[in-house]
């Protein structure tokens, strides 16, 4: 075979993202000549390497010379595509589109360190000026396609020239946005059975869909529809979905999808500061849909309020001044916002050192201006405000929020449920100077809230575990049903503690209705059936330095996986995990306690005479009170309850199984294996009448490492989240 040679022409090929350029050199200029944004540190350049050896060097190789999977990053045709354009540009490229499948996975100042490396390499010296980790603005654009980091990114290339399917496919996505409408008020209050457009489908936090085209008759029928990777983070994400557009979020972004076939149709990165790890630690666990906005808490503490066409940020809202504090012990926003009345209200949690508490915040859903806030931690002079051992508000910690509320739009009440203290010792040391104090309840720890949506007022509280020092929060899903008392119809706030007491309260009014024990705790000995005045177990009073017997231990029998409730049948779905600790009460000096920290040591073990079978499954009849059935199995359950009319209950479990359990007699009808435990809230929507159930696979959360220590022989998957969308095979 004969080879020729050909005369060298003055233009190459330069690979720019998935397109072939033609760029001239005849008139190329040097590499962002006169650019300010462009200067860099050489310890920039020095970190840089490192950033790029991590996140970079599987695809564009070792010396930056590219290969299959990548192009070259230095050299004559790297060179040829980037003279006379700007490091805005270059930024803009390497923050929108890289990693693959993982934008937004690298911190913005590791983006910035690469780039650095990667200047350098192309023979810019570094200057005594540090290259800013903000990657700077571009003063136009061109397209929707072409944005900066933290703004929307439209997942489609730059338009080729007559391509017809390129055309299609692209009005095809802009028609699919361009068809959602406003979601109203009324919306919320009688959702289409299509749709699921809040944390559990609707206003009363049931976790039930009304869709019954999957049922238990074709439940064995049920197969892949489609599947989409997610940013890699922790992940208790609900899944919503709007007149066939499912919105998501995971890590630093958030997306908008084809519910019908995955398709991306925009994605929103955020930057977020460094020391927040990229949104890898986040475990929000819903968004919110009001009007044409779609709101998303973000893990450095702001509300935002996004277009939900295009993904645009329209508002962003600081709820957390972070002031410093590092994510491990400042306040976070992981449960997830409800809208009502205009608001979009959301709780703040964790507060392990955080002297004051945590709160409730009331946004205007058109600005984003905080119009009101309540502080889950009683103030000293206030309702409430005696109830902590005498001592002064800022050793008073915990109260966290994070769960999303439940709304009632005829009693116009939001219901939210609050968490415990943190420093046991403020609740059971005497106070110096404080003589004679005796009420250490610690409201409003442990209790359910009523708040008016459009002021934040508190109308009622009821609080289900005075003086909780074992880290058993109800701080969970607040379910609103009409059940028969007395004969008569009476609307009821149902929610339950990690104890798996459930208690029914007066949606009106918090009187005290009934309580249900499940059977798997030790820590109440008996509840009083007129006033529901629950008694403490003294064998498990705290005393210092002694190791206890707590059941459950402190990460409950029951936790963030939600319930679901039939309102038809009115049966109650109940995940749990059947575990005891032994624990310490070893606080520290008055000094530390004032500090904040955690004084209960925990240590988990088996319960005394189980025979191994930790995970639970209880289906409740709220109505008589009784437990129906009970699936047990080894291996814990992972994630919320999912009720649909067809019968079905779906959740998944540690080992990577997602079940169809039968809800007259907990059978199990079908199941799958996904790529890693579903530990989420899974949801079912419809897009033109075919009907869908989808889970988010992965990221894990703190209950689930907990539950798989129980079973060593379940390894743990590697690092990966996915959404994986069923549908009935035909």
């Amino acid at each position: 075979m004969r080879i020729r040679t050909r005369k060298v022409l003055p233009w190459k090929l330069a690979l720019s993202g998935s397109a072939v350029v033609l760029v001239t050199l005849a008139s190329a200029k040097p590499l962002f000549e006169g650019d300010p944004d462009a200067a860099f540190s050489a310890e920039q350049a020095t970190r840089g390497e490192a950033a790029y050896a991590r996140a970079c060097l599987s695809c564009h190789g070792a010396a930056l010379e590219g290969s299959q999977f990548g192009p070259p990053l230095k050299g004559e045709l790297f060179e040829a595509h980037w003279r006379g354009r700007t490091r805005a540009a270059f930024s803009e490229r390497i923050r929108n589109t890289m990693p693959p499948g993982g934008t937004g996975s690298v911190s913005s100042q590791a983006y910035t360190e690469i780039e650095a490396y990667i200047l350098k390499a192309n023979g810019l010296a570094p200057s005594a000026s540090p290259m800013k980790s903000e990657a700077p603005p571009r003063a136009a654009r061109a397209s929707a396609s072409s944005v900066e980091p933290g703004a929307p990114t439209m997942m489609t290339p730059a338009r080729p020239e007559k391509d017809p399917l390129y055309d299609a496919a692209v009005n095809a996505r802009a028609a699919k946005l361009a068809a959602l409408t406003p979601v109203t008020d009324d919306m919320l209050a009688r959702p289409s059975p299509s749709d699921w457009l809040m944390w559990r489908r609707t206003y009363d936090g049931l976790g039930f869909s009304p869709l019954r085209q999957i049922n238990r008759s074709n439940v064995n029928r049920l197969r892949a529809a489609w599947s989409w990777a997610l940013p890699d983070s922790g992940n208790e994400i609900t899944p919503l979905v709007h007149d066939g557009v499912m919105f998501i979020a995971s890590g630093p972004s958030v997306q908008a999808l084809d519910a019908s076939n995955g398709e991306l149709l925009w994605q929103y990165v955020r930057t977020l500061p460094d020391e927040l790890d990229n949104g890898r630690a986040s475990r929000t666990k819903s968004l919110a849909i009001y009007g044409d906005k779609l709101f998303a808490p973000t893990v450095d503490g702001h509300v935002i309020a996004l277009d939900m066409r295009t993904g645009r940020l329209v508002w962003d809202q600081e709820v957390i001044a972070r002031d410093g504090r590092p994510a491990a012990v400042g306040l976070q926003l992981n449960g997830g916002p409800i809208v009502a009345k205009g608001k979009v209200i959301i709780g703040v949690s964790l507060g392990v050192q955080s002297g004051g508490g945590c709160y409730i915040v009331g946004l205007d859903a058109e600005t984003g201006k905080e119009s009101w806030r309540f502080n889950t931690i009683a103030r000293p002079g206030e309702p409430g405000g005696d109830t902590w051992n005498g001592a002064p508000l800022e050793e008073r910690f915990g109260g966290g929020v994070w769960t999303a509320g439940s709304y009632d739009p005829e009693l116009d009440l939001v219901y939210f449920g609050i968490a415990n203290t943190y420093t046991s010792a403020t609740l059971l040391e005497p106070r110096p100077g404080a003589s004679g104090v005796t009420n250490n309840d610690g409201l409003y720890t442990n209790a359910t809230v009523a708040l008016r949506p459009e002021t934040g007022a508190l109308v009622w509280h009821y609080q289900h575990h005075k003086r909780d020092v074992w880290d058993l929060d109800w701080v969970f899903e607040q379910s609103v049903i009409t059940l028969e008392i007395d004969g008569r119809p009476r609307k009821l706030v149902v929610t339950g503690g990690k104890t798996a007491i459930f208690d029914a309260v007066d949606a009106a009014t918090g009187a005290w209705v009934f309580s249900k024990d499940l059977g798997v705790q030790n820590v109440i000995a008996s509840i009083d059936p007129v006033t529901g005045e629950k008694t403490v177990n003294p064998a498990v009073l705290p005393e210092k330095g002694k190791s206890k017997l707590v059941c459950p231990g402190n990460f409950g029998a029951r936790n963030w996986p939600a319930t679901a409730l039939n309102p038809a049948t009115r049966v109650l779905y109940v995940p749990i995990m059947e575990t005891c600790a032994d624990y310490t009460y070893a606080p520290g000096t008055a000094e530390q306690t004032a500090k904040g920290g955690v004084d209960m040591h925990y240590i988990a073990r088996i319960a005394p005479g189980s025979d191994g079978r930790f995970g639970r499954l209880a289906a409740l009849d709220l109505q008589r009170r009784e437990i129906l059935w009970t699936h047990r199995q080894r291996v814990p359950l992972a994630g919320a309850a999912l009720a649909t009319a067809g019968g079905l209950l779906f959740n998944g479990d540690l080992d990577r199984y997602f079940y169809a359990f039968d809800q007259k007699t907990g059978k199990v009808l079908w199941r799958t294996r996904l790529s890693a435990p579903p530990e989420s809230f899974p949801v079912s929507y419809a897009v033109d009448g075919r009907q869908y159930v989808a889970v988010v696979a992965g990221g894990g959360s703190v209950v689930g490492a907990a539950g798989r220590g129980l079973v060593p022989e379940v390894p743990a998957p590697a690092a990966g989240v996915t959404l994986v969308v069923f549908e009935e095979l035909r």
